[in-house]
């Protein structure tokens, strides 16, 4: 269990990253979503002992983070979002690089580690490939493999799917899944499909406040019935947004189709329709930034 309490960081230029985020993680896949600028990496880097909070509590398995940092080193796993690789330098290679540095100095035991990383990210048959010949999807399984060494207990992964094809997003997330299933992992992203079909449990986050954390199912349940969808023409758009709560409007076949949050029936055409994390997502959005327009 990843346990984090009262949890503050205020950068220098004054932004506060992080306001009182208080969190229970268990074993399994958890999703921290939430826009860019969010706070989400600010929160894994602090979680990673990357940067101090200005206050606050974390504890992993009995690890006081803040006082035990090398403690909580030696069982994490950490994919960042921006990971560099040596595009010169073959994937076996490299990996076998970052063996010796988590501290599997026998040959015998860093060989077999690296072979069963290469294997379980599907990366085997391209072992000895220049990882600057590697496609987005490939690096980003190599950036878990890196991640696996020494068999974490704790491992985090920042933006991973962003700028992946389907097929590649595909994979990447059944690997974190398969992860999931041993260790805890913190997944965190602004891609809403990401939480909704992986994560059993997640955490929204904006502007560096937890508005919501649980199951996605529970907080889909929370718009039953209340969300209404309809065509309308770009020149009436204007309109709707100032008459209703609209959750979001996308184009489709090149006309608005725009998804309204109300208890009953908000207008003729209005169609009701089964809600999703996305429509979660966005009204928890529009209501906190509601209440920090009428705070202001």
């Amino acid at each position: 269990m990843l346990t984090i309490k009262a949890l503050n960081k205020t950068y220098a230029n004054g932004v506060q990253a992080l306001k009182d985020v208080n969190l229970e993680i268990p074993t399994g896949l958890y999703g921290l979503l939430g826009p860019n600028g969010a706070g989400k990496s600010s929160l894994m880097r602090t979680i990673a002992t990357l940067q101090e909070p200005d206050s606050g509590s974390i504890h992993f398995d009995g690890i006081d983070v803040m006082q035990d940092k090398e403690g909580l080193r030696r069982q994490l796993g950490y994919l960042p979002q921006d990971f560099g690789v040596y595009p010169k330098v073959s994937a076996e290679d490299l990996l076998n690089h970052f063996a010796v540095l988590k501290g599997l100095t026998r040959r015998a035991e860093r060989k077999e580690a690296v072979e069963g990383l290469l294997r379980q990210t599907n990366l085997w048959d391209a072992r000895k490939l220049k990882l600057g010949t590697f496609s987005g999807g490939m690096r980003q399984r190599f950036g878990i493999a890196q991640a696996l060494l020494g068999a974490p207990k704790l491992v985090i992964v920042d933006e991973p799917t962003a700028g992946l094809d389907p097929d590649e997003r595909n994979r990447f997330l059944n690997l974190l899944s398969e992860i999931g299933e041993q260790v805890v992992v913190m997944l965190s992203t602004h891609i809403v499909e990401d939480v909704t079909d992986l994560c059993p449990r997640m955490a929204m986050i904006v502007k560096g406040e937890v508005l919501l954390h649980g199951e996605p199912q529970a907080a889909i349940d929370m718009l039953k019935d209340k969300v209404w969808s309809k065509r309308v023409s770009k020149t009436a758009l204007p309109e709707y947004q100032q008459r209703f709560n609209v959750l979001s409007s996308r184009l489709v076949a090149g006309q608005p189709q725009i998804n309204v949050h109300a208890d009953s029936q908000p207008d003729d055409g209005f169609v009701q329709v089964e809600p999703d994390l996305e429509d979660v997502y966005f009204l928890k959005i529009h209501s906190h930034q509601s209440n920090m327009g009428a705070a202001a």
